[in-house]
């Protein structure tokens, strides 16, 4: 009975026959689930991070960890020793499941410290393998109602880790929302996104990761500034030829037109060597994004000195400009989300197949 109902759950929109046939035939049948988390006490666990602890440290199979609908509060870690974990959000579609927390980079810890930006993720992704499908993810931290915290940063997912997927997921937050990053600097950590929607206001897709983003929606928030916010922030290490990716996306806002840029590079700690790497290409951007479409970071670091460029795009954002690098038909044809996610071992997300 509990594995007809998270196929009933998981299932989403399949039709009536559709679903009979996954339950009867043992061929297509899903399996069953690690664990099943319930806000309401009816599940496993009324905890995500309960769920986590359970999974044996140095598993060598998938587990999968059936969400139902509910918010659940409170940090979440994956650890390094706990590689293949699922989290499958089990409501009609990814709002149904929030899996949030609320502190930013200057919230202070017990012992009076700050958590800093790492610190203040909601979810943290250390092991390998991950993966999460139809649900939310969101740093609930409120601005406004903390004037005494200088340091917004307030990260609702830290990914480290490598071959990561996302599929129909939410992210959720203001400033920093989606840190990928990977363990050290030069070190390659892959993590592709399919039909996502994240939302932000300064550098809230952010890190030295390569992360491909697969006809997602990516959403900035009005500040009420000027500017109103930067897109990216890409720290992507000068040894690795890909970075962030952007492919097939749609780049909305309900700010004004031409107060949002596209990206600036970020250099941890002034690390010279990190040459952000942001690609925008076959997408539609709106007017949000003006003429000058890129950012210097501060006083040392020139927008120019990075990799950051478009192909083919679209929409009132996509105007040509001097100041809009274009890749060559060439250059597109090398960098594609095949060649951005194939790394040594050839990896294909099955989500891109």
């Amino acid at each position: 009975m509990r594995r007809r109902r998270f196929l009933e759950l998981a299932g989403g929109g399949l039709a009536g026959t559709a679903l009979t046939a996954a339950v009867t035939s043992p061929a297509r049948a899903a399996p069953r689930p690690f664990a099943v988390v319930a806000a309401d006490g009816t599940g496993d666990f009324a905890t995500v991070q309960a769920a986590v602890d359970a999974v044996p440290s140095g598993n060598t199979d998938p587990v999968t960890v059936a969400v139902r609908p509910g918010t659940y509060l409170g940090q979440v870690k994956i650890p390094l020793d706990k590689p293949f974990i699922t989290f499958a959000g089990c409501g009609p579609g990814p709002e149904a499941v929030v899996i949030a927390d609320d502190r930013a980079n200057g919230t202070l810890k017990p012992d009076g410290t700050p958590w800093g930006t790492s610190g203040s993720a909601s979810v943290t992704v250390d092991g390998a393998g991950f993966r999460a499908r139809n649900l939310t993810f969101a740093n609930l931290f409120d601005e406004a109602a903390h004037p005494e915290i200088t340091s917004k940063q307030a990260v609702a997912v830290l990914t480290r880790a490598d071959r990561i997927e996302f599929d129909r997921v939410r992210f959720i937050g203001n400033q920093d929302t989606l840190y990928v990053n990977s363990t050290a600097a030069g070190v390659i950590a892959r993590a592709y996104f399919r039909s996502c929607y994240v939302e932000g206001d300064v550098d809230f897709v952010f890190g030295r990761a390569t992360a491909v983003f697969d006809r997602c929606r990516i959403h900035s928030l009005n500040r009420n500034s000027t500017p109103n916010g930067f897109v990216t922030a890409p720290s992507t290490d000068i040894a690795n030829p890909h970075g962030l990716l952007f492919q097939g996306c749609m780049l909305t806002s309900d700010a004004p037109a031409g107060t949002v840029f596209l990206g600036r590079p970020w250099h941890p700690s002034n690390d010279p060597n990190a040459i952000g790497q942001t690609l925008i290409r076959d997408s539609w951007i709106g007017a949000h994004i003006g003429a000058t479409a890129w950012s210097d970071f501060g006083t040392m670091w020139p927008w120019r000195d990075a990799r950051l460029a478009e192909y083919h795009n679209r929409g009132p954002g996509a105007i040509a400009s001097p100041d809009r690098p274009q890749l060559t038909d060439e250059q597109a044809a090398a960098n594609t989300m095949a060649a951005f996610l194939r790394g040594t071992d050839g990896w294909r997300p099955q989500s891109c197949r």
